[in-house]
């Protein structure tokens, strides 16, 4: 379907001119010419006839500290020391974590924080549904079952009301999704997770800076995970990292990630434990630790601009921008609202996405039912899980996503922009404003329209 476009190749796709002087400003606008005012779709003007920012920016001061690495021939980061260990320290300190692991990717951080936590072969863990789906696959890769809970339609996050339901006597862990860098409702969640005796890893990986009643998202639950990919708001081509305020955790999460070398407070058992090689390069992240500054500013910018587009957008009929929890910013990997297709005299989804980027606005429909899509058919299928559970218990589970109303509305209704849309200038923004005011008012002719 045209509205499951990929995230990456939505990235890829984002490809800006002056404001319109009245906008925001709660004024009727002066008068446009008649190609101006149709809707380019409809043979008129775009809104936005420039280009947006690209993704990632390189600059020329990062490559010495970078040369200094690749020429000194210490390249991996085993053994500890180095710009990993730089990073490490870096990183954590940034979000106020006691420590961190800089990890090969988002999904080695994930791995790694599951197994240190307990997580084992037939275990439940409780996910947010809405993600990406290494969030699943992290999962099934310790032979358990991601459990479902609901999506709330507000926060396209894990709704915490519908959480108990879910728990078995085999549920180790909470996973909820800070997704597109929005945090999670955390005070309800590690309630339940508290009540229950359950692990709480957060699945940062978009949501670097982002805060939740003062504190970083990645330091609210036992660990928190993060992913540095090509993507997101620092990136390093690969990368991830693990954040903890537990000290004993976060020596067995580097244990876990250096082949199950003893580290710190964690001996193991002998010279090595279960572990696997999860190591972030020092060349990766020496590039990373050049990018921290640059984080901190593109992520101030981010938010100004946001918030500006939510205060216009939410004045239009049909368009509803995610609710932040109380006292929380968000870092907007993507920034996203719902779509109600009445108030646009029915246009699709679809077609007002296409509405959208015809006025020079890239947008995506966000992440779909991905439980549908055969992946954990075949898990639940297999050899393996047909061992860990009962066959009962595998129908139930596959008839549990029925249940997730929540979910489905938000993967039906839900429009995303590209982050680097939120580093243009001001000007841009009464662009976006201005091109969904736009489809607003011709959403009738649109809707004819094939």
């Amino acid at each position: 379907m045209k509205d499951r476009i990929p995230r990456r190749r939505f990235v890829q796709a984002a490809a800006g001119s002056a404001a319109l002087a009245w906008l925001g400003s709660g004024q009727a606008p002066t008068l446009f010419s008649a190609e101006a005012a149709k809707p380019a779709l409809l043979g008129g003007t775009p809104v936005h006839q420039g280009g947006w920012p690209g993704w990632p920016g390189w600059r020329t001061a990062w490559e010495s500290p970078i040369l200094d690495v690749l020429r000194s021939g210490h390249w991996s980061s085993a053994g500890g020391g180095g710009r990993a260990a730089e990073f490490e320290a870096a990183y954590a300190k940034l979000l106020g974590a006691a420590g961190c692991v800089a990890t090969a990717s988002g999904t080695t951080a994930l791995l790694t924080a599951l197994h240190v936590m307990g997580v084992d072969a037939g275990d439940e863990v409780i996910v947010s549904p809405y993600t990406f789906i290494a969030t699943y696959n992290v999962v099934l890769m310790h032979k358990a079952l991601p459990v479902f809970a609901d999506t709330d339609p507000a926060t396209l996050t894990m709704d915490p009301a519908s959480i108990e339901s879910r728990i078995t006597d085999r549920t180790r862990a909470i996973l909820p999704v800070h997704i597109y860098g929005m945090p999670c409702d955390m005070d309800p969640i590690n309630a339940i997770a508290k009540k229950h005796n359950l692990a709480v890893v957060e699945d940062a990986c978009q949501a670097w800076l982002a805060e939740y009643k003062g504190r970083k998202c990645g330091t609210l639950g036992d660990l928190g995970c993060f992913s540095f990919q090509n993507s997101k708001h620092i990136a390093s081509g690969e990368g991830g990292a693990v954040t903890g305020n537990r000290v004993e955790l976060v020596d067995r999460c580097h244990a876990f990630h250096d082949c199950g070398r003893a580290h710190g407070t964690f001996k193991g058992r002998g010279c090595f434990s279960r572990g696997s090689n999860f190591r972030m390069t020092h060349y990766q992240a020496a590039l990373l630790l050049q990018q921290i500054d640059k984080l901190v500013t593109e992520t101030q910018r981010r938010r100004e601009n946001a918030d500006y587009l939510t205060a216009g957008l939410k004045q239009i009929p049909g368009i509803q921008p995610a609710r932040l929890p109380e006292n929380s910013r968000a870092v907007w990997h993507l920034y996203p609202f719902r779509y109600d297709p009445a108030e646009f005299h029915g246009l699709s989804r679809d077609k007002f996405m296409r509405a959208l980027s015809a006025e020079g606005v890239p947008c995506g429909g966000g992440y779909h039912e991905q439980y549908y899509d055969g992946l954990l058919d075949e898990a639940i299928n297999s050899r393996g899980f047909k061992r860990l559970f009962s066959a009962e218990r595998l129908k139930a589970y596959r008839e549990s996503f029925r249940e997730l109303s929540g979910n489905r509305t938000v993967c039906q209704t839900t429009v995303g922009l590209f982050n680097t849309l939120l580093l243009s200038e001001r000007s841009a923004m009464d662009h976006i404003i201005e091109a969904v005011r736009k489809i607003h008012a011709h959403s009738a002719a649109l809707a004819k329209t094939s």
